[in-house]
């Protein structure tokens, strides 16, 4: 049975990804009594909607009334491509009316992108976001954090043993692999990371990993927290 009592933190986040195992993941935790930090783009789904669609209200909201954390991930899921001039970043969206067409973005222009979310996330279910965000497929530079800074959008990443591999090859990295690494190596103040459903990988990662390595770590003594972690660099949500 796991341990009562923990002495070390884990912060598992869940970016969108095409949600196909977002049921799954959020029975999971509700069966744990886990809380996580779910990092939120308009992604195109599994069944063929978008994850900010009406058709995920429902979802949403009960992740938000069961206490989890939400941050976001740029709705149309921009890749950061480069820093541009002073004050400039070029990014590619990969959905949207201008998907695949890299375009250049200044501060108002991203904070623009990265409060879309928080709009439509507040109407689907009458919350804000944290002030929080991760860029997709953690690509950054120093200027694309500073730039997000202005509006009050701190950056979060992962940590190395946090990078779950669900997006991996699973021939290569198989569940039962990928579950021994993060269940040895996750450390006290780790960020794990997943998706709610990965495009890349024939072997489902949520069904078989994610419930043990809980499980696991619980032994080890973590508890499951929220971010934001409080930091220097936080700073409030800037209307």
């Amino acid at each position: 049975m796991p341990t009562s009592v923990c002495n070390k933190t884990v912060y598992l986040t869940f970016d969108t990804g095409n949600m196909a195992m977002a049921e799954t993941i959020a029975a999971i935790l509700q069966r744990q009594q886990v809380q996580a930090t779910f990092f939120v783009a308009n992604e195109k789904t599994s069944r063929g909607d978008f994850s900010l669609d009406d058709s995920w209200r429902s979802y949403w909201q009960k992740l938000a009334q069961a206490g989890h954390h939400f941050g976001s991930h740029t709705y149309d899921h921009l890749y950061f491509q480069g820093d541009g001039k002073a004050g400039f970043v070029r990014l590619k969206p990969q959905f949207g009316a201008d998907a695949g067409i890299g375009k250049w973005y200044d501060a108002p222009a991203l904070c623009a992108e990265l409060k879309r979310v928080d709009g439509r996330f507040h109407d689907l279910t009458g919350r804000h976001l944290e002030p929080i965000w991760r860029a997709p497929g953690g690509r950054t530079s120093a200027r694309l954090i500073a730039l997000a800074e202005q509006c009050g959008f701190q950056h979060i990443a992962w940590s190395r043993a946090g990078f779950l591999g669900d997006e991996l090859d699973s021939g290569r990295f198989p569940n039962a692999v990928l579950l021994e690494q993060a269940s040895r190596n996750i450390q006290d103040g780790d960020i794990a990371m997943a998706h709610l459903g990965i495009w890349s990988r024939k072997e489902a990662w949520a069904p078989a990993v994610l419930e043990p390595l809980i499980d696991n770590l619980k032994q080890r003594g973590f508890c499951f927290a929220t971010l934001p972690v409080i930091t220097a660099k936080s700073l409030p949500l800037k209307p």
